[in-house]
């Protein structure tokens, strides 16, 4: 029974015995539980989880109670449970993640809020309580009022994505129903990070390229470096750029054309730097997104664990659903085509790395977060690879298009075969179909990232498609998305 408790607690500390005259040792984790996705304390284990029992479980539990509510403000919302496990009598307490937060110790002349790093329960940094009090409120940072007039600031870059994008202009109201500005003429915290000149110094991007494969190269420590800052739109363009241009191409010669092989894949970079920008935590100053792009992989980091507390170490990618820290930020970017709404860019990033043509399983993107950053590791697919296997034909016994699209998937390839179209048109089909399969939705921006090609020639290569009964339009993720369809018989 209890192995089953301790199984199912979400997070949870162990205690021998009831501590009545310093209730602090344990009070704190109850603070740190409602502050965060809750948690489980059981009284009469010890820390090796060994049953010990309480003498008195009656007089534990009435104390419990008493102290919580005494000295814990506002009160959590918890359950207390008696269980007796081989004759021995134990306390089961269960504290759930609260709204009204931050929940406080208030007791010995002072009053703190805990929050969890790992399995135990810290003081709250300045930059979480501020969280916590945001959440409390039910504010986001993003939606809050700043201190700029929105009059002084110019969004060219924003006006010019979103002509790009939906082939209209903004009009002034949507500055107000996009909350970049307030009803007084102030800018929010949102729309002071997609000025042109964003007033927000610490919203910033640091770039390098470091000779080697750690950060002391040597005689030579950076190959290339960059600082930008600006637009969230500013920072996403320039970061993919440096990406771009730090990285190379291989390719191997097939019978009838050859197969490119880049060292990442740039729908991953892109996507992993989008979730980076969108759901930083700008609450946390002196520190900034960083792009590090070493010889064998290339990370980015960014300020602020999970959203939701938890780590992402330990969650299951593919089964991850969307919270996210700055709603309205994620809201424009999904309106200018930079991401979907439905929070798939985890699963996204993977899935472009499994469809590379020179992908290994060693090579898997790996997920790391804590308490107060948030980093994406994105491998070298060529590193690592002899020449000799690059540029020897004779090596390669396999048709590019095969490689592209498997034998179970023969009569889409021939319809594509079949196209009016040039022969470098349907290989951009072959690609767009490898990647996004007939789950996968996309749209003009997403044609450009995969294939490189511009806006025009991706409205063209839909028209194509769409001529050709191939793909479909879909609902509910934006405006010009489509999915590959069975061909009709």
């Amino acid at each position: 029974m209890i192995d089953r408790w301790i199984a199912e607690a979400t997070e949870c500390d162990f205690k021998a015995a009831l501590e009545v005259r310093k209730p602090k040792s344990w009070l704190k984790s109850v603070s740190a539980f409602a502050n965060g996705i809750g948690g489980t304390l059981f009284f009469g284990i010890d820390n090796d989880k060994n049953l010990i029992g309480l003498a008195d479980a009656q007089a534990d539990a009435e104390a419990i109670s008493r102290l919580i509510k005494e000295r814990i403000t506002p009160v959590p919302n918890f359950i207390l449970t008696p269980e007796r496990e081989r004759g021995k009598d134990l306390l089961i307490l269960i504290v759930y993640t609260g709204r009204t937060t931050p929940y406080y110790y208030k007791a010995d002349g002072v009053m703190e809020a805990y929050i969890r790093i790992g399995s135990e329960s810290v003081s709250a940094p300045n930059y979480v309580l501020n969280q916590l009090i945001l959440k409390g409120m039910n504010r986001n940072y993003d939606e809050i009022a700043s201190e700029y007039d929105f009059k002084d600031y110019a969004f060219s870059k924003l006006r010019e994505r979103y002509k790009v994008w939906t082939g209209n202009s903004i009009e002034d109201k949507l500055f107000d129903s996009f909350e970049i500005k307030d009803g007084s003429g102030k800018l929010t915290n949102a729309g002071a990070l997609l000025a042109d000149d964003s007033p927000v110094r610490h919203s910033r991007l640091f770039c390098t390229r470091w000779n080697g494969l750690d950060k002391s190269g040597g005689m030579v420590d950076a190959l290339d470096s960059a600082e930008y800052s600006g637009s969230l739109i500013i920072l996403l363009n320039e970061g993919a750029g440096f990406v771009k241009r730090n990285m190379k191409t291989s390719w191997k010669k097939t019978a009838n054309s050859r197969i490119e092989m880049p060292d990442y894949c740039e729908r991953s970079v892109f996507e992993a730097l989008v979730n980076a920008l969108i759901h930083r935590d700008y609450l946390i100053l002196g520190s900034e997104v960083h792009i590090d792009i070493y010889d064998d992989r290339l990370t980015i980091y960014s300020p602020g664990g999970m959203a939701d507390g938890t780590l992402i170490q330990e969650r299951d990618i593919s089964s991850i659903s969307s919270t996210r820290r700055n709603p309205i930020l994620a809201d424009i970017f999904g309106r200018l085509g930079y991401m979907e709404r439905q929070g798939s860019g985890f699963k996204k990033i993977t899935e472009a790395y499994h469809a590379a043509y020179n992908y290994r399983a060693e090579l898997e993107p790996k997920f790391y977060s804590d308490a107060a950053s948030f980093q994406v590791t994105l491998y070298n697919l060529n590193y690592g690879i002899s020449e000799k296997m690059l540029i020897e034909p004779e090596k390669v016994a396999v048709d590019e298009e095969k490689v592209l699209i498997m034998p179970e998937n023969l009569s889409i390839q021939n319809v594509i075969d079949g196209l009016n179209a040039t022969k470098s048109t349907k290989g951009k089909a072959r690609s767009l179909f490898s990647q996004m399969k007939f789950d996968g939705i996309f749209g003009r921006n997403d044609i450009m990232q995969i294939t490189g090609i511009s806006i025009t020639a991706a409205g063209n290569l839909l028209n194509n498609l769409k001529k050709a009964g191939l793909i479909e339009a879909v609902s509910g993720y934006g405006k010009g998305k489509y999915k590959f369809i069975e061909p009709k018989e």
